[in-house]
Parts: structure tokens; sequence; C-alpha cells
């Protein structure tokens, strides 16, 4: 049995919480989970409008294209394409990935090049059409 005032602290903790989840939901973002929404399952793309998928890939000094995953720079693909925003706006942070592979992975090619590309994808009532383009959004050279 609980005493008075371990029924009030539950009660208090209950209502705290519920007050940071429903804040949390009217205002918050991301970065405030569990007490914000996570956007990426609680909204849609447009049915007839565009999907856009990134990645992080690199040439090495033969000329081979890589994608760059973990097990290359020791970064996670989300972590990689979390960064995306801050690669377009400095494209010289890639180098890091670089750098990163090179300590790694030090038997393999060192890269040339690293980019972010963007695979846009049509869609038609929520399928897609098999109009899909590229584009590179950030680049860096060695």
């Amino acid at each position: 049995m609980l005493s008075a005032t371990g029924r009030r602290v539950r009660v208090g903790l209950t209502l705290l919480l519920a007050v940071l989840t429903l804040a949390g939901t009217a205002v918050g973002q991301d970065d405030d989970f569990p007490f914000g929404p996570f956007r990426m399952y609680s909204t849609r793309d447009d049915p007839n409008g565009t999907v856009v998928s990134s990645r992080v890939e690199a040439v090495d000094a033969t000329g081979r294209v890589r994608v760059v995953d973990e097990r290359s720079t020791g970064l996670k693909r989300a972590e990689v394409e979390g960064q995306a925003t801050r690669f377009r706006a400095d494209p010289s942070l890639l180098g890091a990935l670089s750098a990163a592979h090179d300590r790694l992975r030090p038997d393999e090619p060192a890269y040339a090049e690293v980019r972010v590309v963007e695979r846009v994808y049509e869609l038609r009532d929520s399928r897609p059409t098999g109009r899909e383009r590229e584009r590179v959004v950030a680049r860096w050279r060695r």
C-alpha cells in the first residue's frame, strides 16, 4: 500500500508527464522526443508529388564509385544523412568522411571525392511514375 505522500508523488509525476507530452505534441519538434512528435511517422508525402532519397558516395583514387557506409567511415547512414543540410552549406565538411575512411581503412584506396547525391522520384497516386532524376547537392575534392 502506498502512503498518501506516495500517491501524491505518483499523481504529480503522471500529470507532469501528461502535460509535457501534450505540450510537446502541440509545439514540439523531433528533438523533443519522447515529449514531442516523431514527425517521420506522423506525416506523409503528397501522393502526386516527389520523394527525395539522399546518399553519400565517394570516388576513390582508382576512380571506383562507392556508397559511403558505416563500415567505411564508422558513421551510420542516418547519422551521415542527418548532416546533409550542413554538407550542402559547407561541402568541406565531407572531407571529415574521407579522413575517417583513411583512418579506418588504410589498406583501401583513399577517397578522391565525396559527394551528397539526391535522387528525386515523381509520384502519381502514391506510386513511382518511373521518372526520377539525380542531382549532386554537395561535393568535396581532395
